[in-house]
């Protein structure tokens, strides 16, 4: 996008505007404009790897983080979000290219899991992600898991 600005940072060289930033979009967007009472703030934030597109204005305009392997060893993409006055952009896809390019240069790999909103399978699914699981509610929203192998 033109004028858009990307930055990717771990959680210590976040400034103080960008975390306020990135916790507002999130809670804007998943919590209020989703209607979805849920414990935004996780504790995962310290741990992720967080990249960001700002506007020529220094605006948040879309979020996404990655958080280490888990259990199983793969990396999680998640919190994948654009602001509602910003979508339809192609914003989000250029947001998951960037996390694809990330995953490779971090991890040495692509492979990775997430946790889709159900309506978003068919997105996700342009990245390589495929369902390993059934539908299920999970803070009031159907998701569904998805991995992506290399």
């Amino acid at each position: 996008m033109n004028g858009t600005r990307w930055s990717i940072k771990v959680f210590d060289e976040l400034t103080n505007k960008e975390l306020y930033d990135l916790l507002k979009l999130r809670v804007d967007v998943f919590v209020v404009e989703q209607a979805c009472a849920y414990p935004e703030i996780d504790g995962a934030d310290p741990t992720a790897i967080h990249l960001l597109a700002q506007n020529e204005e220094d605006e948040l305009i879309a979020y996404g983080r990655i958080l280490p392997p888990d259990e199983h060893g793969l990396p999680h993409v998640g919190r994948i979000v654009v602001r509602n006055d910003q979508r339809n952009q192609s914003l989000a896809s250029e947001l998951m290219q960037r996390a694809m390019d990330i995953l490779l240069e971090q991890y040495g790999t692509r492979t990775s899991a997430l946790a889709a909103q159900s309506h978003l399978e068919k997105f996700y699914a342009r990245f390589g992600y495929a369902r390993v699981g059934p539908d299920y509610m999970w803070d009031g929203i159907m998701h569904v898991d998805m991995e992506r192998g290399e």
